[in-house]
């Protein structure tokens, strides 16, 4: 039974009204190096069997907070990398959201391909056939860590509940959350989605989502394409 944990990187200064993607350069700030400390804390007490992170700086960063003091290095997997947007990359969320492409995004991803990038059905492909061989490699008593970004893990998450990609965007991955799935023989059992810790404050909407018109939600119903900034 190889237990993986999902973390997603800590905020960046892109992060929520800008959809990063591999644009170079992009680190932690002030704020998600706090958030990528905290991880580490929380997990402190719990041996890791291994520990892989998208190649990507900010997911780089996180994961080494989370190897600091351990003797497990962050081996890098670029299955595990961000969707590649291509010629949505780096540009405003709420700029996006009026793109013709966006409700495709929100309502069918499954038949999306990125215009010069990647489709999410490629996403998905890589990032489960991924953590399928590093389960086979580390074995079944293995926990491990993953290290990478809203959609990927969102696209993990519908694999293991069975999903189809489609729904996949009902699912929620804020910046150093820890979702954890238990892979067994027969199935998957998803053991905790989206946890940040501490107290239930951001379980309460954020101000201004009943709004349209801009923002990484521009309709209050929309995925945060990328993954957002979270509400914490």
């Amino acid at each position: 039974m190889t237990t993986l944990l999902l973390a997603r990187h800590g905020l960046t200064h892109l992060t929520g009204p800008v959809l990063a993607g591999w644009t170079p350069g992009v680190h932690l700030s002030d704020r998600g190096r706090e958030q990528a400390g905290a991880l580490a804390s929380r997990l402190s007490a719990l041996e890791l069997d291994a520990i892989v992170s998208s190649p990507l700086e900010r997911c780089q960063e996180t994961a080494q907070a989370v190897a600091a003091g351990r003797e497990t290095p962050v081996r890098t997997d670029e299955r595990f990398g961000e969707c590649r947007y291509g010629d949505w990359t780096g540009r405003p969320l709420g700029e996006l959201a009026k793109d013709p492409l966006w409700p495709v995004v929100q309502n069918h991803p499954s038949a999306v391909t990125f215009p010069g990038g990647e489709s999410l059905a490629a996403v998905q492909h890589r990032a489960v056939s991924a953590v399928r061989e590093w389960n086979e490699r580390l074995g079944p008593k293995a926990v491990y860590l993953v290290c990478s970004h809203g959609d990927v893990i969102k696209a993990i998450v519908a694999d293991a509940m069975g999903l189809h990609l489609d729904q996949f965007q009902r699912i929620a991955a804020d910046p150093a959350s820890l979702t954890a799935i238990r892979y067994t023989p027969m199935r998957p059992f998803v053991l905790r989605l989206n946890d940040v810790g501490g107290d239930v404050a951001g379980l309460r909407p954020p101000e201004g989502t009943e709004d349209a018109g801009g923002g990484e939600n521009p309709s209050g119903s929309d995925a945060a394409v990328g993954g957002g900034a979270g509400t914490t």
